[in-house]
């Protein structure tokens, strides 16, 4: 079959035309993948460093987690309002390998956040004895929390908050990484904290170290619920199962998303103590397709090859590959590299242009990236990714990066 040149601009196109123009995508139509690997529908082959903005942490199209979706959809997918026995094993799973007491399973990652400010919010009230209607939570500027008009409105960037306020109060946004700024927000209605340990949006930004220990010893002197957003960064992104275990803490409740179902079909769950989540009874919280069937499976056999296949290592042992490498590339147009695990931001220096050129420099040469604002170019490659694959991208970088 012969490919037609001008396929790929008639369907831009047609999503132009038809599609509303809420993301920045980047201009590489795909029709297939494997791996770490994509093919557009003019059979050009492209290295993706951007694996679904981490979602495909497995690998595109893993076969033991396509094989459990297969299976499972040829059983029981929705049991919307009965139970069904593909939800006991994974909650169990979750927790142990987590070691928090419970779990909740939703769709999105942003249902994921959303619950968690549901259950701080009730335990404020109910725990605490905040008066009702003043529990306040706090969040950090840059985040990459969600898009609903609650999510979007905790100090997220300008692109996804103008214009589309107002937003739901009882939150104080504040510095991210100031210790002392939370203590001077926190109040005595204060019921929580929402952090990411690492902000993926924000450019693959950590906190100075020891800031995730100090806000554990804060909430724990206040009497306040520690969440950590972990939807970007858990599940081995960061070369730790959990990026809040770069500091020994343990959060109260962590969200997951995106490689929890490696990419699949919509999975997110909350994980936390009894005394966080044993605020919900029956009929406080639902939701249609959360731990469905059909999630459970995916994201049971996702977890199983992010640990058989010791991809959590890997990220590790590659990734401080990946930073060495990178960081000894001189470069007069990078203003500073920053990154844990298979997970690295590129900032650009004002004067080097913008991140989006050079995505699309590297779109050229077959390799696929995301820019993280303006100035960042977001490294998040599949951690199956191998070696080779690392130097041959390396090689790119440095060409589209000297120009």
């Amino acid at each position: 079959m012969t490919a037609d040149p001008t396929l790929t601009s008639r369907l831009i196109d047609q999503q132009a035309r038809y599609g509303a123009a809420h993301e920045r995508t980047v201009d590489v139509v795909c029709t297939r993948a494997d791996g770490a690997y994509v093919w557009d529908v003019q059979g050009s082959r492209y290295l993706d460093f951007s694996a679904g903005g981490g979602a495909v942490a497995q690998g595109h199209n893993h076969t033991r987690i396509a094989a459990a979706m297969v299976e499972q959809c040829l059983r029981l997918c929705l049991s919307r309002t009965l139970r069904h026995d593909r939800l006991p094993p994974l909650l169990e799973k979750l927790c142990t390998l987590g070691g928090f007491d419970q779990a909740l399973l939703m769709s999105s990652g942003t249902e994921a956040v959303e619950t968690a400010i549901l259950a701080m919010r009730r335990w404020g009230y109910q725990r605490k004895g905040i008066p009702p209607g003043r529990a306040g939570i706090i969040a950090f500027s840059g985040n990459g929390h969600g898009h609903t008009t609650t999510v979007a409105g905790l100090g997220g960037r300008p692109e996804t908050t103008m214009d589309f306020g107002p937003f739901t109060p009882g939150f104080q946004i504040v510095p991210y990484g100031s210790l002392a700024a939370v203590r001077e927000a926190a109040g005595p209605d204060t019921c929580g904290v929402l952090v990411e340990p690492v902000q993926g949006d924000g450019g693959v930004v950590a906190p100075p170290k020891g800031f995730l220990r100090g806000l554990r010893e804060f909430c724990d002197s206040r009497r306040i619920m520690l969440v950590a957003d972990e939807i970007h960064s858990g599940l081995g992104r960061t070369g730790k199962l959990f990026a809040f275990e770069h500091e020994g803490i343990r959060p109260d409740g962590v969200t997951l998303g995106k490689a929890l179902s490696g990419g699949f079909y919509p999975v997110s769950a909350l994980l936390g103590s009894h005394e966080l989540l044993g605020v919900f009874t029956p009929g406080s919280h639902r939701s249609t397709y959360g731990g469905n069937p059909l999630a459970c499976a995916v994201a049971s056999a996702a977890l199983d090859v992010l640990l058989d296949e010791k991809l959590v290592d890997r990220s590790a042992e590659l990734g401080a590959y990946l930073l060495e490498q990178l960081r000894a590339m001189e470069n007069s147009r990078v203003k500073e590299i920053r990154g844990l695990g298979l997970w690295v931001g590129i900032e650009l220096r004002p004067d080097a242009g913008d991140a989006l050129s050079v995505c699309a420099a590297l779109r050229q040469e077959g390799l696929l990236c995301t820019a993280a604002g303006e100035r960042t170019l977001r490294l998040c490659p599949p951690l199956t990714v191998t070696r080779e694959q690392l130097d041959w991208a390396l090689g790119k970088l440095k060409g589209a990066l000297g120009r």
